[in-house]
């Protein structure tokens, strides 16, 4: 017998990702969901390991919004994470395995961390953690538990589903929280809702035409937006996830040539790898392929259409969900128009996703104030709606600041044409975005100030033929002092994320007002001089 409800809750149904998961062993109970290596699962498999993970953390203490951190590559584990953490009534941080040890150990502190899952792939990292909170660790069945951490195949086995109790979900609760480097150096705790996740993964299953028989392949690594939120729309589809431990050309060829993969996504650079690799072939069918953190170049784009990719160009930050637009394209009308103007349409970051409102995004002035529609006056991108973050973790003034006037301020200047679409041409936040990575300029000046050799330095941004951009420090030393480049990369490379270390060091002294100040916009333009944009 169907039990009472109350009228409102009739026509009333929280969102919440969790139901994409249901939904899919329920409709496709033999589909293959998930291959990790040598392992298929069919939903209702992943459906079953998702709950026994709940149960179990449910079982390890975690309740009422308690954080859960993973670091782990793109395994599977990652996938039932990202479901059993909210579904035990916990909160998911899933944490950059590209970070440093103590980066690492400022997030798991910052957050409150309880719980943390870590692949063994990550051993050596997380042995040099000083936090000492409960680890749950993955790793082939040949490999003898490591003390001091539990056993995940184990964990899994041991757990009552019966005993789980879920939660009682409110739209506007916090599914998940991401690190980003943000601009002031220390890494800022983004909070995405169940109502914000469940709406991103509709929007990428649309742009993306993700379909039942769709196969995606893992080159997004899980940690970076929670996948885009492609974790839960690939569910949603009911399509298979293909996890992929490495990403590279291999793996790609393999996933497409053997597996059949029909989606991924991708910054530009691995694009790069991939159309140079010399074992890439033409797809043996229509492969989509989604890229974003920099604007691909044209000749990428020429490249990978030749493959037989459909290329898809979005722009997001971390604070939205990942893409919040997307360069739409207009077919036929597009379609016949020569190579160079169809990678020039391409490469503009487009309109709002289907979930926003065509005004929910805006190039405006100081004064908040729409500029002109020409492609020529620049303003900064600013956006709000169901994709905007519901704040900063654990910090009131960074949230009131960054929604300042009532918009998320993006800090990328953009312009808009005529057609309503905008571009990026620069970037006002002093932050680089190198092969899909934020780095934070402030917190490198901090790491290479702490050398006693070093007087000031300065770091921003340089153009980079396989990265978009990297980092490039100017460094003046103290008086009788001398120091090699060299020398000075491998000390940063001790303290913070290798991808962060400045790639070349050119010491000088630096440009500065009569007041003293860094003129950092002077090194910028002597480095991206002769080109159009100061983003790559």
């Amino acid at each position: 017998m169907i039990a009472e409800s109350t009228a409102a809750a009739v026509h009333l149904r929280a969102l919440d990702p969790f139901d994409f998961l249901e939904r899919a062993a329920f409709v496709y109970p033999e589909k293959v969901a998930v291959i990790d290596g040598d392992a298929r699962r069919t939903y209702p498999q992943f459906l079953e390991r998702v709950n026994r993970l709940a149960a179990a953390l449910q079982a390890m203490g975690i309740r009422d919004g308690e954080r859960v951190a993973v670091i782990a590559p793109n395994t599977s584990m990652v996938l039932e994470a990202t479901y059993a953490a909210p579904r035990a009534n916990g909160i998911l941080v899933a944490l950059n395995t590209r970070l440093a040890p103590d980066e690492i150990d400022y997030i798991l502190g910052h957050c409150g961390a309880s719980l943390l899952l870590y692949d063994y792939e990550m051993d050596g990292l997380v042995a040099r953690l000083t936090g000492a909170i409960p680890r749950i660790r993955v790793a082939p069945a040949r490999e003898p538990p490591q003390d001091g951490a539990f056993d995940y195949e184990r964990v899994l086995a041991a757990a009552d589903p019966a005993a789980l109790v879920p939660r009682a979900v409110a739209e506007d609760d916090t599914i998940s929280i991401n690190y980003t480097s943000g601009t002031t150096g220390k890494p800022k705790g983004v909070m995405y809702t169940f109502r914000g996740a469940y709406l991103n993964a509709l929007a990428e299953i649309f742009h993306a035409n993700l379909r039942p028989e769709s196969i995606y392949l893992w080159t997004l690594p899980m940690f970076h937006c929670n996948g885009w939120c492609f974790p839960w729309a690939v569910t949603a589809a009911g399509a298979t996830h293909v996890c992929l431990r490495k990403v590279d050309a291999v793996g790609i060829n393999h996933g497409v040539g053997v597996e059949g993969v029909t989606h991924f996504c991708a910054a530009p650079t691995v694009l790069i790898g991939l159309v140079n690799h010399p074992d890439t072939v033409p797809f043996p069918h229509r492969v989509v392929v989604t890229t974003a953190g920099a604007p691909p170049a044209p000749a990428t784009i020429a490249q990978m259409e030749a493959l037989g990719a459909e290329l898809h160009h979005v722009y997001g930050l971390t604070e939205v969900y990942g893409p919040i637009t997307e360069s739409s394209w207009h077919s036929p009308q597009w379609d016949g128009f020569p190579a160079a103007e169809r990678a020039r349409l391409r490469s503009r970051q487009g309109v709002p996703m289907v979930t926003l409102g065509p005004r929910d995004v805006h190039i405006v002035n100081a004064e908040l104030e729409d500029v002109p529609w020409d492609g020529a006056t620049q303003g900064e991108i600013v956006m709000r709606g169901n994709n905007v973050m519901k704040g900063y973790y654990g910090d009131p003034a960074a949230t009131e600041k960054a929604f300042e006037g009532g918009w998320f301020h993006s800090g990328d200047i953009a312009v808009r044409h005529q057609d309503g679409y905008i571009e990026i041409v620069d970037r006002a936040k002093d932050v680089i975005i190198s092969g899909g990575e934020n780095i934070s300029t402030q917190q490198v000046e901090k790491v290479l100030l702490e050398h006693d050799a070093v007087l000031e330095c300065a770091v921003v941004a340089v153009p980079d033929e396989k990265w978009g951009e990297v980092a490039k420090a100017f460094v003046t030393l103290k008086p009788g002092r001398t120091l090699a480049a060299d020398e000075l990369r491998a000390f940063a490379r001790e303290r913070i994320a290798a991808f962060k270390v400045p790639k070349t060091v050119e010491f000088s002294e630096l440009p500065k007002t009569s007041t003293g100040k860094i003129q950092k916009y002077v090194l910028r333009e002597r480095e991206w001089k002769g080109r159009e944009k100061r983003v790559n």
